[in-house]
């Protein structure tokens, strides 16, 4: 699952997305920063900011890593 949290762009904006694919956060992040912050034209450098903030949500998560194979649980 890939997350993304508009915040860590648009500083003091509480939305945020998640989904499977990296290409389905970053749609839904574009058509955010065109209905609610009025951005009319995305360019390819803001496209570039919006991946390199998208975190998968296993790595977000605080305090908990998933069993690896082997491991006893």
């Amino acid at each position: 699952m890939k997350t993304f949290e508009c915040g860590t762009l648009v500083p003091g904006c509480d939305w945020h997305t998640r989904a499977e694919e990296e290409a389905e956060v970053v749609r839904r992040a574009v058509e955010h920063l065109r209905t609610t912050h009025g951005e009319e034209i995305i360019r390819p450098a803001m496209v570039e900011n919006i991946k390199s903030r998208i975190r998968d949500r296993q790595s977000v998560q605080t305090g908990r890593q998933q069993p690896q194979t082997g491991d006893t649980v």
